[in-house]
């Protein structure tokens, strides 16, 4: 699955659009990531665990919209965004989208 953030592709011909597809996960921290980040932010740097969490969670959201595009038959998805929200105190939404298109 060839997966761009463009809108076309140079080396490829869009010759089928299919339509959006996305996917999404929902993610919650763990107390003890809470205790460890506090501490952490005293003394500044990254926050790995939180990091992890994240970047998990974004390719959870990838991996579930290229099922969805494969479904439909795609080789490709294009215009790919990547959006995070606040679902409560602790919990955030992360959701990939794109359009979902045949190559040639």
């Amino acid at each position: 699955m060839l997966l761009v953030t463009t809108d076309t592709l140079a080396d490829h011909k869009i010759i089928r659009t299919l339509g959006l597809v996305r996917g999404s996960t929902v993610r919650a921290k763990h107390i003890g990531t809470d205790i460890v980040a506090g501490l952490r932010n005293l003394v500044g740097g990254e926050i790995a665990s939180y990091s992890s969490l994240l970047a998990g969670a974004r390719e959870q959201a990838i991996d579930r919209m290229c099922d969805e595009a494969s479904r439909l038959g795609a080789n490709a998805i294009i215009g790919i965004r990547i959006e995070t929200s606040t679902i409560m105190g602790g919990a955030s939404e992360i959701v990939a989208y794109g359009t979902a298109v045949i190559t040639e």
